[in-house]
């Protein structure tokens, strides 16, 4: 794949993942209206978040990086992969319905598992009915997983990323119809008709996503059947490649665990002294949301194109041009993502307020400022995020295993450790600081484990790199943050004064100060080089 069809692959991805995040925010602003971000909002989130949790921890890690390579390779087969591509479609669909069902079943013990707070209670029983409607998801992920990844080794990358906008919209539609239908929905009051309608109207939206793929697949040439065939010698390593993916999802998956138990506990304890701000999972979760949205449009389009690309040098062992293609990647990725962290860390509580302006200013506040404690995060989360590829595209998983052991091992310490010292209203902002220590331990050791394949990443002049955008955008930002205090409008007014003047004095200097790659950014934003 030439950089010019990169660069086009990767605007097509970036619209689309900008309107899949867009339409995502609204989703879940609809609803935190719906059902605020204290109690009942962490009842929903625990619920729909279990299929992420159980389908990343199982599976997702092998469909969105181990198997690429693999259907890369099985690609240059006389059958053009069709046999491969079957015997993995066959395989994965079988596995993903034998784990929905027994998820299903097993809905109780993650909820005791996830939220043991919640024993015994009206959250409870609510969390299991919600969870169990939500948990078909597992099947409808795994399938869209397979069928992007399989289009995307045919270079067909933008409909991955604007299929999750018809998940969105259909969320959207309901938690509105629910909002006109039900107004003020409580722990209390809550309906099992209305835990129906939560439950099965979120995973119909993920039911839709997957569908939406079939036709991609089908018109790149793609003939999918049904193969129980499964002693292949490719499908018995993708299997072993797997399985080192279970193990390092596990691992990130147990860490997480920790999180969610100590947000949830941290949250039922400030309501039992009394606070009513929500400060628990919740908060946590839509400030990562936020965090997440310029790494989503601008790292995870270039990783998706550029794994396949990756692949296909490791194949060829050009390993130059592996080093070069992740250099100027992890450049690019610089010029938007280290504005977007300072932005975070400097103005979280204001960009909460626009945002969520439907729920109490104190709520708001407080989500805020956990994504300021985020911020500085945003920066090895999109570094290490493509050093794992290129680890993929040497299908090296084992070591990756390793690094991912040591940084959540340091990561629970940390976070056990602010459970037992910080008074339960701080212990979510606590929880953001460590996940950003987290990944910075953790791109540092991805820097070590890529060098030992022959990639040879220039990390001090990168790390010059990445202060001089630090220091060009906080001299941007500086003038527009010194007169915060008589700024007009409000929030909504301010916030835009802060993008629109830090954003046109962070280009004006970077043209001044000739910093090259913006102008390969433009042109990639354009589709062109």
């Amino acid at each position: 794949m030439s950089d010019n069809h990169l660069f086009k692959a990767t605007s097509t991805m970036a619209l689309g993942t900008i309107a899949s995040r867009v339409t995502g925010l609204i989703r879940n602003l609809m609803l935190a209206a719906l059902l605020g971000t204290a109690i009942l909002g962490d009842t929903y989130n625990v619920a729909n978040t279990m299929p992420n949790i159980l389908y990343n921890l199982l599976i997702g890690g092998a469909l969105t990086a181990v198997f690429v390579p693999q259907i890369v390779r099985s690609l240059r087969d006389t059958d053009q992969g069709s046999a491969f591509i079957s015997r993995l479609f066959t395989v994965t669909v079988t596995f993903l319905f034998a784990l929905t069902a027994l998820g299903i079943f097993m809905a109780p013990q993650l909820v005791t598992i996830y939220a043991p707070e919640y024993a015994g209670s009206k959250e409870f029983e609510v969390t299991v009915t919600l969870m169990r409607y939500c948990l078909p998801q597992i099947f409808f992920l795994g399938l869209f997983a397979l069928l992007g990844q399989i289009a995307n080794a045919k270079d067909r990358f933008g409909p991955m990323m604007w299929a999750p906008v018809l998940n969105n919209l259909m969320a959207i539609a309901l938690f509105y119809f629910l909002l006109v239908s039900r107004g003020d929905i409580s722990l209390a009051n809550i309906s099992s008709q209305d835990l129906l309608w939560l439950g099965l109207g979120t995973s119909a939206g993920y039911l839709a996503q997957a569908l939406i793929l079939f036709p991609v697949v089908f018109k790149s040439g793609v003939r999918l059947s049904l193969r129980f065939d499964w002693g292949n010698s490719q499908i018995i390593k993708s299997f072993k490649l797997a399985g080192w993916s279970l193990v390092y999802a596990m691992i990130s998956q147990l860490s997480y665990l920790v999180t969610i138990n100590i947000a949830t506990s941290a949250a039922v304890k400030s309501a039992a002294d009394g606070l009513s701000t929500g400060v628990g999972y919740t908060p946590y979760a839509n400030a990562y949301l936020i965090l997440i949205l310029p790494h989503s449009i601008i790292t995870v389009s270039i990783v998706t194109v550029l794994l396949p690309k990756l692949s296909n040098l490791v194949i060829d062992k050009r390993y130059k041009d592996v080093s070069d293609s992740m250099s100027l990647t992890i450049r690019l990725m610089g010029i938007f993502i280290i504005p977007a962290a300072i932005l975070f860390l400097v103005f979280g509580e204001v960009i909460a307020k626009v945002l969520f302006f439907s729920i109490p200013t104190e709520d708001a506040s407080y989500l805020g400022l956990t994504l300021s404690a985020f911020a500085l995060g945003l920066i090895p989360v999109s570094i290490n995020l493509v050093l794992l590829r290129g680890l993929n595209a040497f299908e090296n998983l084992k070591s990756q295993v390793l690094g991912n052991f040591i940084m959540n091992l340091i990561s629970v310490v940390l976070s056990l450790i602010a459970a037992s010292y910080l008074e339960p209203k701080w212990v979510t902002v606590g929880l953001a600081v460590i996940f950003t220590v987290h990944y910075f331990i953790g791109a540092g050791i991805s820097f070590i484990l890529i060098k030992k394949h022959g990639v040879e990443i220039p990390i001090l002049k990168l790390a010059s790199f990445y202060l001089r955008l630090i220091l060009i955008f906080a001299a941007a930002a500086l003038p527009v943050w010194l007169f915060r205090s008589s700024a007009p409008g409000g929030n909504f007014i301010y916030l835009i004064l802060v993008l629109l003047s830090s954003a046109v004095f962070y280009l004006l200097l970077l043209r001044a100060l000739k910093i090259s790659e913006v102008t390969t950014l433009i042109n990639v934003i354009k589709g062109r080089r």
